[in-house]
C-alpha cells in the first residue's frame, strides 16, 4: 500500500513538471541511494517522506527548484551528503534552499530549547532571503503531522503544540490556506481527540443534508437571479460548495458558546467570477434575493488581509430561514486564497519579486530577532507572527485570537454577549486586571461577572472590536429608549397643556402627520430627534406659511441709485441679516441675494461676472431661515442638548436630521429660523460648549 502510494506521488510530480523530468528523476535516485536502509517510526522506507513533501509542494504549484529541495531537504541532515555535493549535482539555487532547511544540530547547545531557538533563527534568516524555504518547511511539517500517530503521546503533543503556535500561523501569514487548515485540523486531532471526532462525525452527518438544501433551494434561486440580471450576456461564473474545516468549527463553538446542533452554517457557497466588478455585482444580487444578516459583511477586496487574501464575505437568510455563508472572489483571488504566496510565483533565473507585504514582513521579523538570545527568540518570533493579532487562552486552555490592541472587555464579548454585558473585571495570568487591560499574546484570561453590572457609555472607549462596540451600543440604545419614552411623553404632555390641545388628539395628529406610532414619537422626542419646535410647527401651519411668505419679502433692496429693486433670497445659501452678500441678476426673480461664500455665487463670478452686482440690502425685523451643520461624537442625548442650545439662543428649529458613520461621528443638519447673525453667533457659542461637539458651521449650496 505504501509503495503504491509512493509511486502515485512520483507520477503526479513528474506529470506536472514534465519539462524537468530528467533532473527530478535524478533527485529521486539520489535520495533512494542516500536514505537507503533508513526507516521512519512507522516502519516504512524513509524515502517516502521527502517524496510526500515534494507531492505537497506540487499540489500548491511551487516551482521545480522547490520540488527538488523538497526531495533533498533531509539528505544533508540525515546522511553523508554535503551542501557542496547538492550544489554540484543540482545547482546553487537548490543548494541554498536545502541549506536553509538543514538543522544546525552539529553544534553543541546548552539546552534543547536553545537548539530549537537557534534552528528557528537559521530558518528565519534563510526564508528572509528566499521565502520558498518556509513553504518547503510547511510541507515537511504537514507530512510529519499526517504521520504523527506513530510517535509516543508526549512527542505528539510537543509537535502538535509547536505546529499550532508556529507553523499554522506562518501558513496563515503566507496565505497558504490549504496547508494551514490541515495543520490546524491535525493539531486538534492529537490535542483534543474527543472533540475532533465529535465534530468530524457531525460534519459528515450534516454535510449531505446541507448540500442537498443548497442544491435544491438556495443555488437554483441564486443562479436564476444572476442569469436574469445579465440576461443575454451569459456571465462566466462558477458556484462551489464550501465546507468549514474542523478546527474552525471548534473555534466557533468556543467563541459563541454553542453546541454542535446549534450550528447553522457548516456548509456555505463560494461564487467565483471573472473580475472585481462582477464580484460586487454578484454581491448586490445575493443581497437583493436573500436577506443579509446584519454585521456579517466583510470587504477583503478593497481592504486585503496582510497575507494578501481577497474576497467578499457575507451571510444571508436563505429559504426556510437557514443561514448561508457566501464568499465571492475572482479566480486569481481563489488561487491566492488556497495557495497563498505560491500562487503568484515570480522566479526566473534567480530573480523574483520582493515588493510585497510578505517580504516586508519577513524582513521585519528577521530584524526583530537579530539581537535576541535563545530564550527570547521564540517568544519574539511568536509576537511577530501575531503582529496584527493577539492569541490568548481561556481558563480551559482554548486559544482565542483577537485583533492586536484588544482589551479584556473585547475578550468577554468575544466569548458571549451576556458575559460582556456583565463583565466587572478580569484576571490575566492569575492577577486581577481592569476591563480596560490590553491583552498580550500568551495571556490566560478569565472574566469575572456580576449580575448588577451593565454596559456604560464609557465602555465604547474601552472596547476596540466591532462585535463588542455593536453589543454595547445595542444595550445602551435599548436602555436609553426606555428613558427617552418616559421623558418624551412628559414633554409632549406639557406641550399639550401649553397649546391648550387635548393630549390624545395631539398624539393622534402627530402620528398621522409623521406616520409613526406613539411609542416611537415619545422616544424620538425624548432623544431629541424630533425637536419640540417641529411639533409646534405641526399645529401652527398658518403661522409658518406666513413666516415663509415674509421670508420671500425679506425687506427692500437698493442697487446704486435705484431703490425698491425686485429681489429674492437665494434658497441655496439662505443668507440672513448681517451676512456679507452680493446679488446675481436673474431673468425671472430680479436680483437674487447670495452669501459671499455660496458656491453658486462663486460660479457666477467665474463664468458670468457681468451679472454679479454689489447691493444694499435693507432687512426687516423678522425671522429668516438658514441652514447649519454640527459635527459631534455620537452619544445618547447629544441631539437633544444641541437642540436645547438653539432654543436658549431664541432660535426656532424648522427641520433636523442626523446620521452616524462607522467612526462613531454624528452629522446633524438643521434648518433654523432667526433674526440675524448676532443670534446665530450666540447659538454657536452655546453649541460649542456642548460636550462632544467637534465643529459647527453654516451650509452653503
Amino acid at each position: 500500500m505504501k509503495t503504491l502510494q509512493n509511486q502515485k506521488h512520483i507520477e503526479d510530480v513528474l506529470n506536472k513538471y514534465k519539462e524537468h523530468e530528467d533532473v527530478l528523476l535524478k533527485a529521486i535516485d539520489f535520495i533512494h541511494q542516500k536514505h537507503k536502509n533508513q526507516l521512519r517510526k512507522s516502519g516504512e522506507p524513509y524515502v517516502n517522506h521527502p517524496i510526500a513533501v515534494a507531492n505537497i509542494l506540487a499540489s500548491i504549484d511551487m516551482d521545480h527548484y522547490s520540488i527538488l529541495a523538497g526531495l533533498l531537504h533531509d539528505v544533508v541532515e540525515d546522511t553523508d551528503a554535503t551542501i557542496d555535493e547538492i550544489q554540484k549535482e543540482f545547482g546553487e539555487q537548490v543548494a541554498i534552499l536545502v541549506d536553509g532547511l538543514t538543522k544546525i544540530d552539529k553544534y553543541t547547545f546548552s539546552s534543547k530549547e536553545q537548539a530549537k531557538a537557534e534552528n528557528y533563527r537559521k530558518m528565519l534568516f534563510a526564508m528572509s532571503r528566499d521565502v520558498r524555504v518556509i513553504v518547503i518547511k510547511l510541507a515537511d511539517r504537514l507530512h510529519n503531522m499526517r504521520t504523527l500517530e506513530y510517535l509516543p503521546r508526549r512527542k505528539q503533543l510537543e509537535i502538535a503544540n509547536e505546529t499550532i503556535g508556529i507553523y499554522a500561523p506562518i501558513a496563515h501569514r503566507l496565505g497558504v490556506w490549504s496547508i494551514k487548515k490541515e495543520l490546524e485540523d491535525l493539531y486538534l486531532k492529537y490535542t483534543h481527540p474527543e472533540e475532533y471526532e465529535k465534530i468530524k462525525s457531525f460534519v459528515q452527518s450534516v454535510s449531505a443534508q446541507s448540500e442537498l438544501y443548497l442544491k435544491k433551494y438556495f443555488i437554483p434561486k441564486l443562479i436564476e437571479a444572476i442569469n436574469s440580471f445579465y440576461k443575454d450576456k451569459k456571465p462566466n461564473y462558477t458556484i462551489q460548495y464550501r465546507q468549514k474545516h474542523i478546527y474552525s468549527i471548534y473555534q466557533k463553538l468556543i467563541r459563541k458558546n454553542l453546541k454542535l446542533d446549534e450550528l447553522q452554517d457548516i456548509l456555505g457557497i463560494r461564487v467565483i467570477t471573472d473580475d472585481i466588478s462582477s464580484c460586487y455585482t454578484v454581491l448586490g444580487i445575493v443581497h437583493s434575493v436573500f436577506r443579509p444578516i446584519p454585521g456579517s459583511f466583510d470587504d477583503y477586496i478593497s481592504l486585503p488581509k496582510p497575507n494578501m487574501y481577497q474576497s467578499l464575505h457575507t451571510a444571508v437568510e436563505g429559504p426556510k430561514k437557514k443561514v448561508v455563508e457566501v464568499q465571492i472572489r475572482t479566480q486569481d483571488m481563489h488561487e491566492r486564497a488556497e495557495k497563498g504566496i505560491a500562487a503568484h510565483w515570480a522566479y526566473k533565473e534567480n530573480a523574483y519579486a520582493k515588493d510585497n507585504s510578505i517580504f516586508s514582513w519577513l524582513r521585519d521579523v528577521v530584524n526583530s530577532i537579530k539581537t535576541k538570545n535563545a530564550d527570547e527568540l521564540v517568544e519574539a518570533f511568536k509576537e511577530e507572527l501575531f503582529e496584527d493579532e493577539v492569541f490568548v487562552f481561556t481558563p480551559k486552555d482554548d486559544v482565542i485570537v483577537l485583533p492586536k490592541g484588544s482589551t479584556a472587555l473585547d475578550f468577554a464579548y468575544y466569548i458571549h454577549t451576556d458575559i460582556g454585558n456583565h463583565c466587572q473585571r478580569a484576571t490575566a495570568n492569575g492577577k486581577i486586571v481592569p476591563i480596560s487591560y490590553v491583552l498580550q499574546s500568551g495571556d490566560r484570561i478569565e472574566i469575572i461577572t456580576s449580575p448588577s453590572q451593565s454596559p456604560k457609555i464609557e465602555w465604547l472607549k474601552i472596547a476596540t472590536t466591532k462585535k463588542a462596540k455593536t453589543r454595547i451600543r445595542l444595550f445602551l440604545k435599548a436602555k436609553e429608549k426606555d428613558i427617552s419614552i418616559q421623558e418624551g411623553q412628559k414633554s409632549l404632555l406639557k406641550l399639550s397643556e401649553k397649546l391648550n390641545i387635548n393630549f390624545d388628539q395631539m398624539i393622534k395628529t402627530i402620528s398621522t402627520q409623521l406616520n409613526m406610532n406613539p411609542l416611537d414619537i415619545y422616544a424620538d422626542v425624548g432623544f431629541g430627534k424630533i425637536p419640540i419646535n417641529r411639533i409646534i410647527k405641526l399645529f401652527s401651519q398658518e403661522k409658518e406659511q406666513k413666516a415663509v411668505q415674509e421670508q420671500d419679502k425679506g425687506g427692500s433692496l437698493r442697487l446704486g441709485d435705484i431703490s425698491n429693486v425686485l429681489f429674492s433670497i437665494a434658497k441655496c445659501c439662505l443668507p440672513i441679516p448681517g451676512d456679507p452678500v452680493r446679488g446675481v441678476i436673474s431673468k425671472t426673480s430680479g436680483i437674487v441675494i447670495h452669501h459671499e461664500k455660496c458656491p453658486n455665487l462663486q460660479y457666477a463670478l467665474r463664468n458670468i461676472p457681468n451679472k454679479v452686482v454689489n447691493i444694499d440690502w435693507k432687512t426687516q425685523d423678522r425671522l429668516y431661515s438658514t441652514r447649519v451643520r454640527v459635527l459631534t461624537s455620537d452619544r445618547p442625548g447629544i441631539l437633544s442638548e444641541v437642540s436645547s442650545a438653539f432654543t436658549k439662543a431664541n432660535i426656532n428649529i424648522l427641520e433636523a436630521s442626523t446620521k452616524t458613520d462607522n467612526t462613531n461621528q454624528a452629522t446633524m443638519d438643521f434648518r433654523i429660523q432667526l433674526k440675524n447673525t448676532k443670534d446665530l453667533n450666540k447659538a454657536f457659542e452655546y453649541i460649542s460648549s456642548v460636550k462632544g461637539v467637534e465643529s459647527i458651521k453654516r451650509i452653503f449650496g
